[in-house]
């Protein structure tokens, strides 16, 4: 005999896995795109410079150094 409890927890857990997943997938669409466009990078500089900076921390982490000095530089040139 079932309890009816257990239809209610298993769409609760269904509802929380698929939300985990569309956030694990959105931050890996969000980092591949920074990863590939400076023009992005800058756009999330304007709106989002928290998020941005996690980005650079992380890829420092992995050992790619200079990213965030490139991009300083040439935002830094087209603003004259």
């Amino acid at each position: 005999m079932a309890r009816s409890g257990e239809p209610m927890a298993k769409k609760i857990f269904k509802g929380v896995l698929v939300a985990e997943l569309m956030g694990i997938f959105g931050a890996y669409y969000l980092f591949k795109k920074m990863n590939t466009s400076q023009e992005f990078r800058e756009t999330m500089n304007k709106k989002f410079p928290y998020i941005l900076e996690v980005y650079y921390k992380s890829i420092e982490q992995s050992g790619m150094y200079g990213v965030r000095e490139q991009d300083q530089k040439k935002w830094l040139e087209s603003k004259d």
